[in-house]
């Protein structure tokens, strides 16, 4: 856990700020997985920090939601036709 929090400050991932008045705070909670090599001994353990999305309420806890996820296949592809188209 002291890995991944080190990891979320070092990256700027999340930021601690003050609660706006009349706001709830959204728990969470964290997860474990252990992650193997093929012959099934640990490769190492790992922990993310999860936020309780369904104790939240629309409009009072959030207004958006989106995230935009690009891949770089994607990302490939468009460069191949705007080279191509030129």
């Amino acid at each position: 856990m002291d890995e991944e929090l080190s990891a979320l400050h070092k990256t700027d991932t999340c930021d601690l700020v003050p609660l706006p008045p009349g706001k709830s705070v959204v728990s969470c909670r964290w997860v474990y997985k252990i992650k193997t090599n093929s012959d099934g001994s640990i490769k190492r353990y790992k922990a993310r920090l999860v936020a309780k999305g369904y104790s939240q309420q629309y409009g009072m806890d959030y207004e958006e939601i989106f995230a935009l996820v690009a891949k770089m296949n994607t990302i490939h592809t468009l460069i191949v036709v705007t080279l191509v188209r030129q």
